[in-house]
């Protein structure tokens, strides 16, 4: 019933810059958090951004001042960005899109995860 769908994943040279999107669609009441996580290759997943419903920012140290996290205007409020620059191959990961919302007022709070797109930082 909820769908996240992300975008915006690829190949870039170190320095570069790339912009993630992830719309959440489907049965949503109310979205507590929406977030960004990601994936290398054997390395635990772990909290790149996020984002509460009250607008609080939380970024993991390895990306403060490089990455940018925001919720989509009026029209758009079930969208999460990451914008990513100065990318170093480091950043290379699986990005996942994660959220946290009510598909009903009278439902829990639920988790849930996108497909992931990957992000290759390379010369």
């Amino acid at each position: 019933q909820v769908q996240l769908v992300e975008s915006g994943g690829g190949l870039v040279q170190p320095g570069g810059s790339l912009r993630l999107s992830c719309a959440a669609s489907g049965s949503i009441f109310s979205i507590n958090f929406m977030g960004w996580y990601r994936q290398a290759p054997g390395k635990e997943r772990e909290l790149v951004a996020g984002v509460t419903s009250g607008g609080r920012t939380n970024y993991a140290d390895s990306v403060k001042g490089r990455f940018t996290i925001s919720r989509g205007n009026d029209k758009n409020t079930d969208t999460v960005y990451l914008a990513m620059n100065s990318l170093k191959p480091e950043d290379t990961a699986v990005y996942y899109c994660n959220a946290d919302l009510a598909s009903s007022r009278y439902s829990d709070s639920k988790n849930y995860w996108g497909q992931g797109t990957q992000v290759t930082v390379s010369s």
